[in-house]
C-alpha cells in the first residue's frame, strides 16, 4: 500500500515546490509548500499555473508512473467554462478530435453541464454582461501543455475557468480549495519476467574446445 495525497490546487499556484523563474523582478508565485507540509512526496502529473482542481501526489514510484504515463492513459475530467453558450456542433468536434499546431486529439468525451456548486475563485472569472458564459464537461485521455483551453478555443469557445474534477477514480469530492487528504492506495507488483524457453531445432551451442 502506498500514501496518495488529493490537493484541490488553488488558482495561480504553482505544481511544484519552489519557483524557479529567475526574472527575480516579478514576485515569487505560490507553490504547492504553501499547503503541502509532506515531506518526500511528489507530484503526479502536472496541473497549470491558472488551472484549479485535483492534483495527485505520492512518494511511491510505481504509483507516480501509473498515474502520470501519457502510455497509460489515464482519463482526467474537467469542468470548463466558457465563453459564449456552448454549441452540440462544438461538443461533437470536441469529441472526436480537434485540430491542434501538435497534431489532431484523440477522441474525448464532451457534455453540457449546470454551473457546478464550487468554492468561488480568487481574483474571480471577469464578468461581462453582453457576453453569456456556459459550462462543459471535458474527459481526456492526454496530456499535452494547456491542451483543454486549446481544445476549447480552436472550436470557438476560450475558456475562462479550468477546474479538473477527476483523475481516473479519484475526484475532488469532499475537498475545498487549498485542502488535501491522504488516502492508501494497492500499488500492483510489476509482472516478473518468466524464464524463456529455447526453440526447438535451435540448441544452445556448446563452446569450442581449444
Amino acid at each position: 500500500m502506498a500514501d496518495l495525497i488529493l490537493f484541490n490546487k488553488p488558482f495561480r499556484v504553482l505544481s511544484q515546490f519552489t519557483d524557479d523563474r529567475r526574472d527575480t523582478s516579478k514576485p515569487v508565485r505560490a507553490t504547492l509548500a504553501n499547503w503541502i507540509k509532506i515531506p518526500e512526496v511528489y507530484p503526479a502529473g502536472r496541473l497549470d499555473y491558472d488551472s484549479e482542481g485535483l492534483l495527485l501526489l505520492t512518494g511511491e514510484g510505481a504509483l507516480q508512473h501509473r498515474i502520470a504515463s501519457p502510455s497509460l492513459k489515464m482519463p482526467k475530467t474537467y469542468w470548463v467554462q466558457v465563453e459564449g453558450q456552448i454549441t452540440d456542433a462544438a461538443l461533437t468536434q470536441l469529441e472526436q478530435g480537434v485540430k491542434l499546431k501538435d497534431g489532431i486529439t484523440a477522441p474525448a468525451k464532451a457534455s453540457k453541464m449546470s454551473e457546478p456548486s464550487v468554492w468561488e475563485r480568487k481574483p474571480p472569472v471577469r464578468y461581462r454582461e453582453s457576453v453569456p458564459t456556459s459550462w462543459l464537461e471535458l474527459t481526456i485521455t492526454e496530456g499535452r501543455n494547456r491542451q483543454v483551453r486549446r481544445m476549447t478555443a480552436a472550436v470557438g469557445f476560450p475558456t475562462l475557468r479550468l477546474i479538473r474534477y477527476r483523475i481516473g477514480d479519484w475526484t475532488l469530492d469532499g475537498l475545498e480549495s487549498g485542502q488535501c487528504r491522504t488516502i492508501k492506495v494497492h500499488v500492483p507488483a510489476p509482472p516478473t519476467r518468466r524464464p524463456g524457453k529455447r526453440k526447438p531445432g535451435n540448441p544452445k551451442r556448446r563452446p569450442r574446445k581449444p
